[in-house]
């Protein structure tokens, strides 16, 4: 069990515990320049690696004492331990929200074709469990485990809403565009380590992976779904970020595209706020934040 995290280490005092390998810097007299950490943060540190046997993502029990930065005395590599101890991971429990999910999809699918495909999805352990470990993005918003999730059903939710208020026509495919608006993030995506973009990740991006794992669903569905079912579905995921400057491939161009767009804009960018609120003192001016385009008096 750790208990000792980056928050808590204090200066010229010794201790053991585990981190893991951020960021290699450099090598330096048979040791290596490294930042290490936890979800609590990270810190340069010193680690006598004389073999070079470590790599980014690796988690080490060490023996150290900081002064200024960490020097490492001894370290050995941990096989067994628990990844949210190392990045960071959504507050609400992953099984809460996975009910939740499922609630609004028992309440709203009522079709062949949309309970079809939501099974497809979500009936497949292997899908679903990287779905729940799933990040939203790097920095963008919901960067932490179980973000992916999270931002579906509060994108679901908002879909919801919007639907009944507006009487949205097709209701049902709205809310699991939503739904689904993000699935190919699961692929996008490095979660056992430091997050980052994978090959195809970079290559493809999430928007044109969902629209294959789509495909792959309709081929195995046969005559369940209809023309206009595929095209509107995939709509909603092709143009989903609204807008061509915002990586989009075509802008809404259905009813439910657009209530897709604005449930998930609205969601991500909440979320961006609530990061910079959480980390701002209240009846003061945050830092200028790139995402949400400006400082924000919290």
């Amino acid at each position: 069990m750790k208990s000792i995290f980056v928050k808590d280490i204090k200066d010229n005092e010794s201790f053991k515990s585990s981190f893991m390998i951020i960021k290699k810097l450099a090598r330096k007299d048979g040791s290596l320049v490294a930042f290490i950490g936890d979800k609590t943060g990270d810190v340069k540190a010193y680690i006598p690696d004389s073999k070079d046997v470590l790599e980014v993502g690796d988690v080490i029990l060490v023996k150290a004492i900081k002064d200024g930065t960490l020097n490492v005395k001894e370290f050995n590599k941990e096989k067994i331990f628990n990844i949210e101890d190392f990045l960071p991971s959504v507050e609400r429990p992953i099984t809460d929200i996975m009910d939740e999910i499922h609630r609004i999809s028992e309440e709203e699918f009522k079709s062949e074709e949309c309970r079809a495909l939501d099974e497809y999805f979500f009936n497949d352990n292997i899908f679903l469990e990287k779905f729940k470990k799933g990040i939203g993005g790097l920095s963008q918003h919901h960067n932490y485990l179980g973000g992916l999730a999270e931002h579906t059903l509060n994108s679901m939710y908002l879909a919801k809403i919007m639907t009944h208020r507006y009487n949205c026509r097709y209701k049902e495919i709205a809310i699991l565009g939503a739904k689904l608006h993000d699935i190919g993030k699961i692929e996008e995506y490095k979660i056992d380590g430091p997050f980052s973009v994978t090959m195809r990740g970079d290559m493809e991006g999430h928007i044109v992976m969902g629209v294959t794992m789509l495909e792959d669903a309709f081929r195995c569905g046969g005559d369940i779904y209809s023309e206009d079912f595929k095209m509107r579905i995939k709509s909603c995921i092709i143009q989903h970020h609204g807008k061509l400057e915002y990586g989009s491939p075509k802008v809404p161009k259905t009813e439910e595209a657009f209530i897709v767009h604005y449930a998930d804009y609205v969601d991500a960018m909440l979320n961006k706020i609530q990061q910079v609120r959480d980390i701002t003192e209240p009846s003061n001016w945050s830092e200028y934040d790139r995402r949400i385009g400006t400082k924000l008096y919290m």
